[in-house]
């Protein structure tokens, strides 16, 4: 299969879909891979990297996305490469289709198949294609969030970390999965003290056991009033694979939040934590709403562009190795790969998706007919 990685189009987006190294094990299975050029720069991968790999180089998106059949990128295509799309073709990058209802209408009228990173599932149901970038943005929140705190960037002006003879900060995380447990290692290490509310008491005593530590509260439920006043930060970290996200706190909540207080939505690609939440750019990674800074970046990895992407197409090769050498009725067959579909022939297949946009549910068996 002829297997195409565009350049990122996504503002301050510089991850790239596949590494070089990952593209030489595809050319030695005898797979075909065109690049664009300079796909790899904001990741630090030089176009003679990916030459040297077995890829032919394209001067630019339209040229990838009429040769390939297999298009291999990180984040959803934006408004200039909607109509690069082919009927038949298929997409395979994050998508986050459930608040976004006129990207979920371009891919339906485009006749792609749109395959999800992040429905995609293993054997214990988690997933494997989310997590290890959920790693990086839970790890990266809370350091945006104590930058965000400094007084010159609208924050109340507290360190995070203790220092001796002063109160610690306090961080509470809104979600105990992958995205909440790395936002609880780095605030725990910088020294802050933290809150967890998770809803799954089985999820609540694993992270009471493996923190064990005095500066942690595990939480059951949020009561609002009684703890807002009380933190620094919030990090909303809560996820329903491929649904939107659940609405955490209202804007009511704001007023009890002390001034300069600090939220970090590291959900806010799938419509936010928070419903004051809207997405933001590096560029302008933050907005103060009723006192309150916001750190809503869209795609917090990019940050971290060379680490993320590495951990990304190491994560995402297999499963590009099964696509590139498969017709769609045994994807659609295939344990885990098959909840990855979300939109194919003009339907859509992904239940959270069809739920959260009120549409009809195609069943995947007919796919597989």
């Amino acid at each position: 299969m002829r297997i195409g990685v565009p350049k990122e189009q996504k503002a301050q987006e510089y991850r790239v879909g596949l590494t070089p190294s990952a593209v030489r094990q595809l050319t030695e299975q005898g797979h075909q891979v065109v690049v664009e050029e300079g796909a790899g720069q904001g990741s630090g991968y030089l176009d003679d990297e990916y030459r040297q790999a077995g890829a032919s180089l394209l001067s630019g998106a339209e040229e990838v996305y009429a040769q390939a059949a297999l298009i291999v990128k990180v984040k959803e295509p934006q408004p200039g490469e909607i109509d690069l799309l082919c009927a038949g073709q298929c997409l395979f990058c994050y998508l986050h289709l459930a608040p976004d209802i006129a990207l979920c209408d371009d891919l339906l009228a485009s006749g792609v198949t749109a395959i999800a990173y992040e429905t995609i599932t293993d054997d214990a149901g988690r997933l494997p294609l989310l997590k290890p970038m959920s790693e990086i943005a839970g790890r990266l929140s809370v350091q945006a969030g104590a930058h965000c705190l400094e007084t010159a960037q609208g924050g109340r002006g507290v360190l995070l970390g203790a220092v001796a003879g002063l109160p610690p900060a306090k961080v509470l995380v809104l979600g105990g999965g992958v995205v909440g447990s790395q936002a609880i290692d780095v605030a725990l290490g910088m020294g802050a003290t933290v809150a967890v509310v998770e809803e799954q008491r089985q999820r609540r005593d694993q992270l009471a056991a493996h923190y064990n530590s005095a500066h942690l509260a595990v939480l059951a439920e949020l009561d609002c009033e009684a703890v807002l006043p009380n933190v620094d930060m919030v990090v909303g970290a809560a996820l329903v694979p491929g649904a939107r996200a659940p609405q955490l706190l209202r804007r009511s909540h704001l007023p009890l939040l002390n001034a300069g207080a600090v939220l970090v939505d590291v959900a806010v690609d799938q419509g936010g934590c928070f419903e004051s939440s809207r997405p933001t750019s590096h560029q302008q990674p933050t907005f103060i709403d009723q006192g309150i800074v916001h750190y809503c970046v869209a795609n917090i990895p990019s940050a971290v562009s060379r680490t993320a992407s590495l951990a990304l197409s190491q994560a995402t090769l297999p499963y590009v190795q099964r696509i590139a050498s498969s017709d769609l009725p045994s994807i659609a067959a295939t344990p885990g790969i098959r909840d990855g579909i979300n939109i194919a022939g003009g339907a859509v297949y992904c239940p959270a998706v069809a739920e959260a946009q009120q549409r009809p549910l195609a069943d995947l068996a007919s796919l597989t007919a």
